[in-house]
């Protein structure tokens, strides 16, 4: 069932074709600077605009065995496949692990999951996406 109010004596406001209505909010106005503009164009996700110098990240200080592991790690499937690989025991590519996570929350780039690392790794120049 649609409920429908008819009202005579209001004339409709008939809008310019470029007007778009605008729609109030029970919160009050958003602020300009939320509003995204409708004509600037978009770049693809992680993509910078043309002109605009690439990010410098904070490095983390990772030794060579650390880089090591964290390639092996990022290549195999398992931490126990990582072991067998650089014929170290498990415990020790938890440590480097461990470590290696310590390093970039110490500079403020934390890695707490396995897909941050790739992400560290990458931004740092460790891996690139032809080795992933």
């Amino acid at each position: 069932m649609v409920l429908t109010t008819h009202r005579p004596h209001v004339q409709p406001t008939i809008l310019p074709p470029d007007s778009a209505p605008t729609l109030r909010s029970p919160l009050g106005p958003r602020p300009r600077s939320a509003v995204a503009p409708t004509h600037a164009p978009r770049t693809p996700t992680g993509a910078a605009p043309v002109g605009t110098p690439a990010p410098t990240y904070a490095k983390p200080g990772l030794t060579e065995r650390e880089i090591t592991v964290l390639e092996a790690w990022l290549d195999c499937d398992s931490k126990t496949d990582v072991a067998a690989r650089l014929h170290i025991a498990l415990g020790t590519v938890n440590t480097h692990l461990t470590r290696i996570r310590g390093k970039y929350t110490r500079v403020g780039r934390p890695a707490p999951t396995k897909a941050a690392l790739v992400a560290r790794a990458l931004q740092d120049g460790i891996v690139t996406l032809d080795d992933l």
